[in-house]
């Protein structure tokens, strides 16, 4: 059974753009397009669609409006298009708190033929359609003209030397419930999610509102340091390795994706493995497919702490599945729980 997909979007040549990359995958379809919220309503009423994409800036009502009375009425996975600008990068992340599942840039004019953007929009679809049965039991969304606040957790920070953590679809939200208590001078935390470049500053500034912790973009060469969480950029992978006499840094390579993702979670939980062995703690959050069950598994092997979000709270339970089933984690925790087993050790 095919993917059935209903494209939003006012303008006709994104419509057609986003429409030739449908057609070309094999798992997917479009069954219908709309130009405004208005016609879109008629349409999954008449269409049944698995998917939405969906667009900001439409006639009639925006998208954001349209997205907050849908996933009232009648919750379904949500692929938001966005613009790349920070406007437009602000409203994605509040498309996410309001029940999108996932968001993408509308393609820059030398993107419009290009595989790359092709693949990105294909996954971003499989993705949200994974999550379509979890956003029946799940309610992880913000009022709109809400701001998430995090109390610090208390004591002190988590005993190992570094916090590593990778997420997929769903994983904007999750970080930051997992991430926002943490303390002030909790470990130097190496986090890999799967973001298209140009939003991972914009989902920095944003995370930084919350955090207790600095956040900041990775650098290559950098030393790690407490109390900053470390994002990996888009299209590079994120290790950690010796640093100087005693300390440790990170470095960013170009090598080949994995599970193709670049950056990986497999890449970057491999890497504390072997560089700190058991003095360490290990994350897998909600996504699709298996990347980080193998780093997760080799962190448990070597002895340090393994975590991984079960299935009641992922919006996509396919990366924690994997870690779980491969035997790199005893049990799932449920999402807010998290960060305390990460602070507490339990």
């Amino acid at each position: 059974m095919k993917i059935k997909v209903l494209i939003v979007d006012d303008s006709a040549i994104i419509r057609g753009v986003i429409k030739a990359i449908i057609d070309e995958q094999p798992d997917m379809m479009v069954v219908g397009e709309a130009p405004d919220p208005l016609v879109a309503r008629d349409l999954i009423r008449d269409l049944k669609p698995d998917v939405l994409t969906l667009d900001v800036e439409m006639p009639n009502m925006n998208g954001l409006s349209f997205l907050k009375r849908l996933m009232r009425l009648k919750p379904m996975p949500v692929v938001m298009l966005s613009t790349h600008t920070q406007e437009g990068s602000d409203v994605a992340f509040r498309a996410l708190a309001l029940g999108a599942v996932d968001f993408i840039g509308k393609p820059a004019p030398g993107e419009v033929n290009s595989g790359e953007y092709s693949r990105l929009i294909a996954d971003k679809i499989r993705g949200a359609f994974a999550a379509k049965d979890s956003l029946e039991r799940l309610d992880l969304t913000l009022a709109a003209e809400e701001e998430q606040v995090f109390a610090p957790l208390a004591g002190p920070p988590a005993r190992e030397s570094v916090l590593a953590i990778a997420a997929g679809t769903g994983g904007a939200e999750a970080l930051r419930i997992v991430l926002g208590p943490l303390p002030a001078n909790g470990p130097p935390t190496l986090v890999v999610t799967d973001m298209q470049p140009s939003f991972i500053k914009h989902f920095v500034k944003r995370l930084g509102e919350s955090a207790s912790m600095r956040v900041k973009v990775a650098e290559h060469d950098e030393p790690l340091l407490p109390g900053v969480i470390y994002i990996a950029p888009g299209g590079s992978h994120l290790r950690v390795r010796k640093h100087g006499a005693r300390g440790l840094g990170l470095t960013l390579d170009d090598d080949a994706p994995l599970h193709d993702r670049r950056p990986s979670g497999d890449a970057l939980l491999q890497s504390v493995a072997e560089t700190l062995g058991g003095d360490a703690i290990g994350v897998v959050l909600t996504g699709m497919g298996v990347d980080g069950a193998s780093g997760l598994l080799a962190l448990r092997q070597a002895g340090a702490r393994t975590i991984a979000q079960d299935e009641s709270t992922s919006l996509v339970f396919g990366m924690p599945r994997a870690a779980i089933e491969c035997g790199a984690v005893d049990v799932g925790t449920p999402l807010p729980k998290i960060a305390g087993a990460i602070q507490q050790g339990n």
